[in-house]
């Protein structure tokens, strides 16, 4: 081998150990400067368990896991995590940051987004395992189809309903805040309900009802947050075929009775 192909070798093996240890400094640096963020499994043990409110012992929540379950139906469980002294409760993508004051096995203090501090207390008594337990109210038809239909006999006529609620994907969101100050929400899921209506063979009316066909009857900032759940049957008399639609907030004792008639020829009309 001559004297320029070794030199030329031995200038491109420099060459190449510097470029790896040029790459692998860059890994090094980048590494250090951007940290992978990590939730505190310590933090989050902590948290496990019923909370009461340390002013009037109310029941505030109950962590399991990495979900926070609440004492009442109006508000739905969330997903939460718990990074440096942040607790972080919802969706990832939308999350909403809480700034956590002190915690240890038995007391959290938090800020709720008032600004407020919220202190809190573990309790180990189960009777208030009894309060998740969550009901909802009568008239909320969740996700379910349902379908009712009946005969009716006016007259010496024979008259045929047939009603069926069937659930969608259009969402109703209720927020409101718990009293504690943390702001909790609940998705429902609207329905459209079809009604038809028979005199023996020949149909008289036939309609799919949606909850913006009682705009004119509910308030805007009512309908927003309501489901239309049901429609039932109620009476029959000179006027016509009495049914009652129900647009209702869930878990809330508003809710709006919208009566709909509909008379001998079929024509319809509606009512608070």
């Amino acid at each position: 081998m001559d004297k320029s192909s070794f030199l030329f070798k031995i200038g491109t093996a420099c060459v190449l150990s510097i470029m790896v240890l040029g790459l692998a400094a860059c890994k090094g640096n980048s590494t250090h400067s951007s940290p992978a963020v990590k939730e505190s499994a310590a933090a989050k043990r902590m948290l496990q368990g019923m909370w009461l409110n340390e002013d009037d012992e109310s029941l505030s929540f109950r962590a399991k896991g990495d979900t926070i379950y609440y004492p009442d139906s109006t508000s739905m469980p969330e997903y939460f995590k718990i990074v440096a002294d942040t607790l972080f409760m919802g969706d990832e993508d939308d999350a909403t940051a809480y700034a956590i004051v002190k915690q240890t096995p038995h007391l959290f203090v938090m800020k709720n987004q008032g600004g407020d501090v919220i202190r809190l207390v573990k309790t180990e008594d189960r009777f208030y395992l009894q309060q998740f337990e969550q009901t909802k109210r009568h008239f909320l038809n969740q996700r379910k189809l349902i379908k009712n239909d009946s005969v009716i006999v006016y007259g010496d006529d024979r008259y045929h309903y047939y009603i069926q609620v069937n659930p969608t994907t259009y969402k109703v969101v209720k927020d409101t805040y718990n009293s504690n100050g943390v702001e909790v929400g609940n998705v429902y899921f609207d329905n459209i309900i079809h009604l038809s209506f028979f005199k023996g063979a020949g149909q008289l009316f036939s309609k799919d009802f949606h909850k913006k066909d009682f705009a004119r009857m509910v308030p805007p900032e009512v309908l927003r947050q309501s489901v239309l759940s049901d429609l039932k049957y109620k009476n029959t008399d000179v006027s016509g075929f009495h049914f009652i639609a129900y647009v209702v907030v869930p878990d809330s004792p508003t809710s709006y009775l919208i009566e709909i008639t509909l008379s001998f020829s079929g024509k319809m009309s509606m009512k608070v």
